[in-house]
């Protein structure tokens, strides 16, 4: 759920609600700092109303004109220049937890399934990665995904050559088009621009 208060093209506040999840973003310009008490008051009394508890351990006041970053539904987001056209933007990535969070899970599969034929272990971790990558896939998550996508093919090559009693990646042995083409492990590693947020995974 998403609403604004405006007053002709300007923006006053502006809020983004997923079912326990809140956000108010509030305009930054000083005649406007009145409106940060008001605003936190209001949604406290709204709150009491309905007998809803704010978790003050989760709750906080972040400034973006001061490079502070807030989450919300698995992303971190913050407030950048863009290069080029010196324009204020909105940039969003995924959490860090939420990324060592996938790793965890990923580094399960490959320990309990270490004496599995590859084509085993990559059955099981696509349906892992399509997932995540899936959620993921707004914002700014290149450089995430890039990491992610390096951390898996080194696993993989890990797993096939203990198999094989050889070390190292075996960067000749199996080419990367190899276990794509071959191997069919996950390639969906792409950003979609106008997609929307969606309710954060597990």
């Amino acid at each position: 759920m998403k609403g604004s208060t405006r007053s002709g093209k300007y923006t006053y506040v502006e809020y983004a609600r997923f079912a326990d999840d809140l956000v108010v973003l509030i305009d930054a310009h000083p005649r406007n700092a009145w409106l940060l008490k008001v605003v936190s008051r209001r949604l406290r009394d709204e709150f009491a109303k309905l007998q809803v508890e704010v978790n003050e351990e989760k709750s906080r006041t972040v400034d973006l004109d001061r490079a502070e970053s807030f989450g919300f539904l698995g992303f971190d987001f913050r407030r950048l220049r863009s290069i080029g056209r010196q324009v204020w933007r909105a940039h969003y990535t995924p959490k860090l937890k939420k990324r060592t969070a996938l790793v965890r899970k990923l580094k399960e599969v490959f320990r309990r399934y270490q004496s599995q034929p590859v084509d085993r272990v990559v059955q099981l971790i696509n349906p892992v990665l399509r997932g995540w990558v899936n959620y993921f896939a707004v914002g700014h998550s290149s450089e995430c995904f890039s990491f992610i996508k390096d951390w898996v093919e080194k696993k993989i090559r890990r797993h096939m050559g203990r198999s094989r009693n050889r070390r190292g990646f075996g960067w000749k042995t199996w080419s990367r088009r190899w276990l794509y083409d071959e191997l069919k492990l996950f390639n969906g590693y792409r950003v979609r621009r106008d997609a929307a947020l969606k309710a954060s995974p597990a």
